[in-house]
């Protein structure tokens, strides 16, 4: 193996930063669209809109894990650079390990969420197929 040198974590820095700028981007969207069924609901006590605000609560808490798992990537590559510069070299091959781990386990979220907002555009879609259906 070759040795593990700085600029090895400080590459993921700005893929890192970059993914949690999109993470960040969708729990702002699922926080406003909340707000907004949650105050349609309140008029309408529709339960079509629970189910979409139930939808979007799943939603939201995959985003906030693959947030946390992104942002305690980041935190363990900075901390491999911080033990490459001690000399700590073997201790920081196995937290640069942990961190791509961490940083695997969001991006694997991320694909679940990606799956449950496609299926929730499927049903919206759906309902509007069958509306075209009956005229």
């Amino acid at each position: 193996m070759e040795q593990l040198t700085l600029t090895t974590p400080a590459l993921l820095f700005s893929a890192i930063s970059l993914i949690m700028l999109a993470y960040t981007n969708r729990f702002l969207a699922y926080a406003a669209v909340i707000r907004n069924l949650h105050d349609i609901y309140l008029e309408k006590k529709d339960d079509s809109l629970l189910r979409q605000i139930k939808n979007l609560k799943l939603r939201l808490n995959l985003t906030r894990w693959m947030q946390i798992f992104g942002i305690s990537s980041l935190l363990f590559c900075v901390l491999t650079m911080f033990l490459i510069y001690v000399g700590l070299q073997i201790t920081a091959v196995y937290i640069f390990g942990f961190a791509l781990i961490l940083l695997i386990i969001s991006l694997a979220l991320l694909i679940r969420e990606i799956q449950i907002s496609s299926l929730a555009l499927q049903h919206h879609i759906s309902d509007i197929e069958e509306y075209f259906e009956k005229k």
